[in-house]
């Protein structure tokens, strides 16, 4: 049982472990590293040995850090995630911009989404409303691999 000091330090959220056991843990914050993945900072509530004052030894309940890739962590019913700190990445920044060689008429850039592996160059991310602009410019063509415009009109 965990301790009641815990039962408040919420959100909590289940995570599966890389051998599929499932724990449940303390979501601390949330990252989004510039590959575009979002990691989960978490704190797991293991038993430590603890030697009293009295010297007597006894198991204590301990947060233990770690992180997770988004992808193995899952919300608990009822619980509310809205003041979960979150940093790294700007959200909502999906899409990059190609510089093209121009050697004749046509487009000189190509709008890619952020994780085509065709963008040759990582320039900085752009918003889906900066996105959307620069696909009504006639010097701008969608990246024909990625289809960024398929995700920009689901927006």
């Amino acid at each position: 049982m965990v301790d009641d000091r815990y039962a408040a330090a919420g959100p909590w959220a289940r995570v599966t472990l890389p051998d599929r056991q499932q724990l449940d843990v303390i979501v601390t914050g949330r990252t989004r590293t510039h590959d575009g993945v979002w990691w989960y900072e978490l704190e797991a509530i293991l038993t430590t040995r603890t030697k009293l004052p009295d010297g007597r030894i006894v198991a204590e309940p301990t947060p233990v850090a770690f992180s997770m890739p988004a992808e193995h962590v899952a919300p608990i019913p009822g619980e509310d995630y809205a003041n979960v700190p979150t940093n790294g990445a700007v959200a909502g920044r999906q899409f990059v911009v190609e510089a093209l060689w121009r050697t004749m008429a046509g487009a000189s850039r190509r709008l890619h989404r952020r994780d085509c592996w065709q963008a040759v160059a990582r320039p900085q991310p752009i918003t889906s409303t900066d996105a959307i602009q620069l696909l009504a410019d006639p010097d701008v063509t969608p990246c024909d691999l990625c289809h960024p415009e398929r995700a920009l009109r689901r927006r």
